[in-house]
């Protein structure tokens, strides 16, 4: 089933909040874990096969900070478990860093099409071809490249998006594949659901389909597909993850 978590703030960091979400979404089965934060302006990535613990073992020496960040726990669909295969996916300029729930079931036909351009890819996956079609549309601005994609993608999709140009934000969009969004006043949430966030906020946005949210640490806005904003009603969790 995987599991995504994102957070952007000031109080936490988004190395250690990312981690909790994923363990408190474990119960979804994996069998690869990764992140990717922003590190002194720049998007990095670290990721792990098999167990969260791995991945936790092979970053607690490094002195990781940061305030803005998205990670994954990856149940294999396309291609075998690996750390080349985990998730989180970059672009080959490292620019669009992407996570992904779902099977994007014309991927084959957007990898040629990314091929013919001149992209590579390093891992097997429809998410990698996520990741370079968003930087393949993307002009400066994060939305614009986002509905692009999204009008050409065929499948079930939930994204956690970072962009290297935007180092304060997340983006995140959903079709088929659950994906809230939380807010309180030390930032702002995406995750696969409730439970990975409960610790943090009770304020929670449920995104409906072709819907996209754009994260920032004092705020959020949403969108149609079509890059109209949307006004959402956000909902009390008032029940435990126990």
């Amino acid at each position: 089933m995987c599991g995504i978590i994102g957070y952007t703030g000031k109080k936490y960091n988004a190395k250690d909040a990312i981690i909790d979400g994923l363990k408190n979404l474990e119960y979804r089965g994996y069998d690869s874990a990764g992140i990717a934060v922003v590190e002194d302006g720049k998007v990095n990535l670290y990721k792990a096969k098999g167990k969260i613990s791995n991945l936790e073992d092979k970053i607690q020496s490094l002195n990781i900070k940061s305030e803005t960040g998205i990670g994954h726990t990856r149940w294999a669909t396309h291609g075998e478990p690996s750390e080349n295969n985990a998730h989180p996916h970059k672009s080959d300029d490292g620019n669009v860093v992407a996570v992904h729930n779902g099977i994007i079931e014309n991927y084959l036909q957007l990898k040629k099409k990314l091929l013919d351009k001149g992209y590579t890819f390093q891992s097997e996956t429809d998410t990698e071809v996520l990741a370079q079609l968003l930087d393949y549309y993307y002009k400066g601005n994060p939305l614009e490249a986002i509905t692009k994609v999204l009008h050409r993608v065929e499948g079930s999709y939930a994204l956690g998006i970072m962009f290297a140009d935007y180092p304060d934000e997340i983006y995140a969009a959903r079709k088929d594949s659950p994906l809230i969004v939380g807010q309180s006043e030390n930032g702002s949430f995406i995750a696969s659901d409730v439970p990975a966030i409960l610790k943090y906020t009770r304020t929670v946005y449920y995104m409906e389909n072709q819907e996209v949210a754009a994260l920032r640490r004092d705020g959020l806005r949403f969108f149609s597909v079509d890059e109209e904003e949307v006004t959402k009603t956000p909902v009390q969790i008032d029940w435990d993850a126990d």
